[in-house]
């Protein structure tokens, strides 16, 4: 019995100049999605200054303060999948090239503002653009990148997205030292402008070579229902009630369109997302880990900054600096996510990021009001490093289980979940933190003289608002200051409990459904590869070009596939 013979090489699907190319092009995406993160980022370092009376800020009250951050988010996640479909169709570095340019033009005017409803005006008109430039990036890597580069070009995207978080505080607070509030939304210019050179310079287009008919009500009705969910979440946050009747309006409001959405999708016959790709438990269990870890994340996140400005006293500049070993660790753990997987697999790599989150999470019980700081560093360096070796992974097994021509899809989809995801963390556990410290305080604040009702309940809405009222007291509000630090503590301690147990419930869905290592049942060799069907990374037409290429002596990069030419511009 002769030999099996070898298995042919997979046959490159991507054109020879835009393969040489592939790093640079990289690296100007990261331009493009640096802005986006760093701005969200940065706004945080400026609240306190933006509420500051004319001249120095624009007067804006806690309620515009959070609106100020809200309208961005709300139109950047009603946006995310409309934005990926018209990046499929129509080009996604035109989507790119048009999200940036109104990205930048909103910043101008941001920082240019005379009121806080001008504000958050033009925050809408930046998340309008940030939507349309988020999932064009991860969509433009998978077009310019081999199968084989992408978890590495992942890595190093997810890393960028690390280190963009880490250095908005510390750009913030440098920028606050020396010039006025809105010098942290002008910043974004340069950065739009060298991105759109370098964007229109090294990018190719490209685009679905078949997108079918238009699915203009499965459209509507993913923005509404997006908006609705999102508003929902916002206001049961500010409220700190999610049984308030607007909250469940909105919010139940939200999720019964989301549900007609599915509905249509399934029984249309060009629908702008097949809804079937979540009966795929791989790529099922990387959209809820994205989720999931955003929510225990970004809420830790939002609480940390008080706990090291408010209850430690540093500057919002240190704070920012403290913030840099999560972001070093990202940096060195998410290009090389790819090799844990390699040898362990997606699963045991996932799982164990996120037993590490869950970890660090509960680890945050340490923390007092004088506990050494390098205490948290530690902390910061270990969820950067869980962070490292989930969010490659998770983002590998979102693309690679979709055609390339539906990469745009695809990255608004695991953006929708990392946004939805983000946005109910700092509610819920912002709720959670306010209700415990609340619970804590207001004994204090009932001893306090002379204080009425209304006041008591303001200064005890956030340890912010307890201290001004201290401050007021002068030194017999010194004591109260002391017990607002303590409460503050007690009440984020059962915060992080929560944000732990949410971290592990990712763990166990990541351990039951992600694939494993390759031999292992549900492992690479063992499931449905995204190369085998419809479903994966090539189309029919790509793979009987595989089999006519792996027949001809001497194929290779030169003879790129019919769609591959279609689908990335040259």
């Amino acid at each position: 019995m002769s030999a099996a013979s070898p298995a042919a090489p997979p046959q490159p699907t991507v054109p020879e100049a835009v393969h040489r190319r592939r790093w640079a092009i990289l690296a100007a995406l990261m331009f493009s999605l640096l802005i986006v993160v760093l701005d969200n980022s940065i706004l945080n370092v400026a609240m306190k200054t933006i509420a500051t009376p004319p001249p120095t800020g624009l007067g804006a009250t806690q309620g515009q303060l959070e609106w100020a951050v809200n309208s961005y988010t709300l139109v950047f996640a009603g946006l995310l999948f409309t934005s990926g479909l018209l990046g499929d169709r129509y080009g996604r570095k035109r989507m790119l090239l048009a999200g940036l340019a109104l990205f930048g033009v909103g910043s101008v005017l941001a920082g240019l503002s005379d009121s806080p409803g001008e504000l958050i005006a033009f925050r809408a008109l930046m998340g309008f653009g940030g939507a349309f430039v988020m999932p064009s990036t991860l969509a433009i890597l998978m077009n310019v990148f081999e199968r084989d580069e992408q978890p590495r070009a992942i890595g190093i995207w997810a890393g960028g997205v690390g280190l963009a978080i880490a250095i908005g505080p510390i750009t913030g607070g440098v920028l606050l030292e020396h010039f006025w509030w809105g010098s942290v939304f002008m910043v974004n210019v340069p950065i739009v402008i060298a991105a759109l050179i370098a964007m229109a310079v090294l990018v190719p287009e490209s685009r679905d070579p078949a997108p079918g008919r238009p699915d203009p009500l499965g459209v509507l009705l993913s923005v509404v229902g997006l908006v609705l969910l999102v508003y929902g979440i916002i206001k049961g946050g500010q409220l700190a009630d999610f049984t308030d009747p607007e909250v469940l309006l909105t919010a139940g409001g939200g999720i019964a369109v989301l549900a007609g959405f599915v509905l249509h999708e399934k029984r249309s016959d060009h629908p702008a997302l097949d809804v079937g790709y979540f009966r795929d438990p791989a790529f099922s269990a990387a959209v809820t880990a994205v989720a999931l870890v955003f929510f225990a994340l970004m809420g830790v996140t939002f609480f940390m900054v008080f706990y090291t400005q408010s209850v430690r006293g540093y500057t919002p500049l240190q704070t920012g600096l403290l913030l840099l070993p999560l972001a070093v660790a990202q940096l060195v753990f998410a290009p090389r996510a790819r090799l844990a997987v390699e040898r362990f697999g997606a699963r045991a790599t996932c799982t164990g990021g996120m037993l590490v989150i869950a970890a660090t999470m509960a680890s945050f019980l340490l923390l007092d009001t004088d506990t050494p700081i390098w205490i948290l560093e530690v902390l910061f360096f270990l969820q950067g490093a869980g962070m490292a070796h989930i969010m490659p992974p998770v983002t590998v097994t979102v693309m690679q289980s979709l055609p390339r021509r539906k990469a745009g899809s695809g990255s608004a989809v695991n953006n929708v979940f990392r946004q939805v995801g983000g946005a109910l963390g700092v509610a819920v556990l912002g709720s959670l933190l306010s209700a415990a410290y609340r619970g804590r305080i207001d004994g204090e604040l009932a001893g306090v003289p002379g204080l009425s009702e209304g006041a008591r309940h303001t200064a005890g809405e956030s340890i912010e608002a307890t201290r001004a009222l201290a401050e007021r007291m002068g030194p017999a509000g010194r004591a109260l200051a002391e017990r607002a630090d303590e409460a503050f503590v007690q009440a984020m301690h059962i915060t992080v409990v929560a944000s732990a147990a949410v971290a592990l419930a990712g763990a166990v869905v990541v351990a039951l459904f992600m694939p494993g290592r390759r031999g292992e049942p549900g492992g690479a060799d063992g499931a449905r590869g995204p190369e085998e069907d419809e479903r994966g990374g090539k189309d029919e037409g790509e793979v009987r070009k595989e089999a006519e290429g792996a027949s001809v002596p001497g194929a290779g990069r030169e003879r790129d596939a019919p769609e591959a030419e279609a689908e990335v511009e040259r």
